[in-house]
């Protein structure tokens, strides 16, 4: 999975034990599915964005975002 906002991917690691023993594990990102207006084009899109990338949309805007994503070559 990965956002294609603020492109966070899953993460990798160790899981420390009190004997500090290691495994490995992951952290996922918060991702979510959202359907968001975007008024000069007169419709919806459906992304699935991570919490951040949400947080992002809200502050710099939906069209400044899609004019980065198209940029980038990701089709809406």
């Amino acid at each position: 999975m990965e956002c294609p906002v603020t492109g966070i991917k899953t993460r990798f690691g160790n899981r420390v034990s009190h004997a500090n023993n290691k495994t490995r594990r992951t952290w996922e990102p918060n991702m979510q599915s959202k359907r968001i207006w975007v008024p000069n084009e007169n419709r919806f899109v459906r992304l699935r964005l991570s919490a951040q990338g949400i947080k992002m949309i809200d502050k710099i805007g939906i069209e400044a975002v899609m004019v980065d994503l198209r940029k980038r070559g990701i089709k809406l």
